[in-house]
């Protein structure tokens, strides 16, 4: 599952990297959780432009009885999105992209759980494969939420856990967000484990299991000599 990441950039970076104006100045967030609102990058239908847009993270069927079914709804299987009634109809029509530049995974280590931070080699921001939903309250209070989906794990990230989040190569965003692509078949091919050689990983202090604590410390290595590196060399 995807259940903690990052996002350390400002806002004329993520402007450029994703093509789409304007973004918020955001401020770094070294500790993103499940229901706090997440910076996105969606498709408009009309004007065939992406758009920048914070959302909620935790989707929230536009069938649900109440908006706290999404807190169980933050990741989605790629494997069985298209089935699944709570996401098959996000899936055809409302896809996104949920900007990140890392995340957090734990290993359990003596009975106690590791956190351990993974970014790309290269620090470049990315995009999480995401589905929103609107959804609206019996009080008319209007919600647009949002969930990550994942995948199973590449081979850095398999001795720390069994999935990860689908992270979408800058080449498949335009297919991603287009909304007029319906075919499930078409969209699965992109819901691959992201190449382990591009990616670096390593442990991180437990200050991160509390998403109060949200500080350049959350991802400074454990070891302060230890250079990060990609686990595979």
């Amino acid at each position: 599952m995807c259940g903690r990441f990052t996002l350390n950039q400002s806002a004329e970076a993520l402007a450029q990297f994703f093509h789409v104006e304007p973004v918020l100045d955001l401020a770094a967030d070294f500790n993103i959780a499940p229901t706090q609102m997440v910076a996105t990058v969606l498709q408009n239908p009309e004007g065939e432009k992406r758009e920048f847009q914070q959302l909620h993270w935790g989707l929230i069927p536009s069938w649900a009885k109440d908006a706290g079914m999404g807190a169980k709804l933050i990741n989605a299987r790629a494997e069985t999105v298209a089935e699944k009634p709570s996401f098959r109809s996000a899936f055809k029509h409302r896809r996104c992209l949920v900007l990140a530049d890392g995340f957090y995974e734990w290993q359990r280590q003596q009975g106690k759980k590791q956190p351990f931070y993974f970014r790309l080699e290269d620090g470049q921001p990315f995009g999480f494969a995401g589905l929103w939903e609107k959804w609206r309250s019996p009080a008319n209070e209007e919600i647009i939420s949002c969930t990550i989906l994942t995948t199973a794990a590449n081979e850095l990230l398999q001795p720390i856990h069994d999935r990860m989040p689908v992270i979408l190569e800058p080449k498949d965003y335009d297919l991603w967000l287009d909304s007029q692509v319906q075919t499930p078949q078409t969209l699965q091919q992109l819901l691959r484990p992201y190449p382990a050689p591009a990616m670096i990983s390593y442990p991180v202090s437990t200050l991160v299991n509390n998403s109060r604590h949200n500080s350049p410390e959350c991802i400074i290595p454990l070891s302060e000599e230890k250079t990060p590196t990609n686990q595979l060399n």
